[in-house]
């Protein structure tokens, strides 16, 4: 291959996975995920989509997390900082207002799947 071609690939190729409509391959389970959000009561502090009764307001609202670039302001939204951060959010954050609700390595997985369904 020629320079020119080179320079336009490796310009075309990040441009091709830029884009948050992608779903990342996801270890865990959306429903459980769902039912595992209901289970540890993330609804009593945010407001998920789809959820019954997750209408709480004093965290943020978790619509279209999947298509932010940042978790809690610090993070990069990925699938492994997104569990990072539901498992043990004060080794984080130590000042978070999130809680440590011992979530369970699968539950954690199963969660973000889950968030990650919301775009």
């Amino acid at each position: 291959m020629n320079a020119k071609v080179l320079v336009c690939l490796a310009l075309l190729f990040p441009i091709a996975g830029c884009g948050n409509d992608e779903t990342p391959d996801l270890p865990g389970d959306p429903v459980k995920g769902k039912a595992a959000i209901t289970a540890y009561g993330c609804g009593s502090c945010h407001t998920i989509p789809n959820v019954p009764g997750a209408n709480g307001r004093t965290g943020p609202p978790l619509e279209r997390i999947a298509t932010r670039t940042y978790l809690a302001g610090v993070l990069p939204n990925t699938p492994e900082e997104m569990e990072r951060w539901i498992r043990a959010p004060e080794t984080i954050d130590p000042r978070t207002a999130m809680p440590n609700m011992a979530v369970s390595v699968g539950d954690a997985r199963d969660i973000t799947a889950y968030l990650y369904t919301l775009k």
